[in-house]
């Protein structure tokens, strides 16, 4: 969802309006991406946040409490120490906004090691390192964006996610890496539907969730080269059809849960 053309459209028309084409299709929206730019100077920053409570109350509305945001693996403006104590603050100032409204913010990494080539300093952008700062601002509707893309080329891997706390759990983005391609030469436009190489084991993936009691959106997010046709809806019955594959393989219940096995 995009949250910011939403709530032009519930100021202009109001919620009823605004949701009337969600509402006929009974489609439930899982998340939107932060409206925020957490870089910006002070000022600017401020100006983000006195609008970021609006936007949060109009998703709780629509049922859409879980915003999303990635860090930059590096930059040219601090050095780590420097950047590390920036986004902890600003992460920090930004759950205080979002939390009245009951929305979570799941925070996600990029490894893409081309993202890191050229610039004066390294950030964040393994699971580890997330989790450390995470923990230090230490805001209970603060927690990780699990795209297993990311975190698989970062070093992660199935254990790395039953090692978390459900609660740590905001999102889940599906995917699949090329088998035959060094990590170090990876891109985004490789982002590949889940089952493509089996380098990354969704059907795993999503057994381990609802072993944790994981109860959040699970989305696939795949290049859109890798679709076999570029129309939405095809693009979308594609995708519907792979995560159909991938919830029945992992004996998943319709509600995400652990279906029990036949004797």
């Amino acid at each position: 969802m995009n949250i910011v053309e939403f709530a032009g459209r519930v100021k202009l028309h109001g919620m009823t309006y605004a949701r009337r084409l969600l509402a006929s299709a009974k489609i439930r929206v899982g998340t939107f991406a932060l409206p925020s730019d957490w870089d910006a100077d002070d000022e600017a920053f401020k100006r983000q946040v006195e609008t970021l409570s609006e936007y949060a109350r109009i998703a709780a509305e629509l049922g859409c409490t879980r915003a999303l945001c990635w860090i930059s693996p590096a930059g040219d403006k601090r050095p780590y120490h420097e950047n590390f104590e920036f986004h902890k603050r600003r992460f920090a100032d930004i759950c205080r906004v979002l939390e009245p409204a009951g929305i979570r913010l799941g925070v996600g990494v990029r490894a893409v090691e081309g993202l890191r080539k050229g610039r004066a300093f390294q950030f964040i952008h393994n699971l580890d390192a997330l989790l450390l700062l995470l923990n230090m601002v230490g805001a209970p509707n603060l927690g990780v964006l699990v795209d297993v893309w990311d975190l698989w080329l970062s070093g992660a891997s199935v254990d790395s996610i039953r090692a978390l706390a459900p609660r740590q759990v905001v999102a889940v983005h599906l995917a699949d890496l090329p088998a035959d391609v060094p990590p170090a030469e990876i891109t985004e436009s490789q982002r590949l539907l889940p089952g493509a190489t089996g380098k990354i084991d969704c059907v795993a993936v999503l057994t381990a969730l609802g072993e944790m009691g994981y109860d959040g959106p699970v989305t696939i997010k795949a290049d859109r080269s890798a679709y076999e046709s570029t129309r939405r809806d095809r693009m979308a019955r594609q995708a519907g059809e792979i995560l159909d594959k991938l919830w029945k393989a992992a004996r998943l219940t319709p509600d995400g849960k652990l279906a029990p096995v036949a004797t």
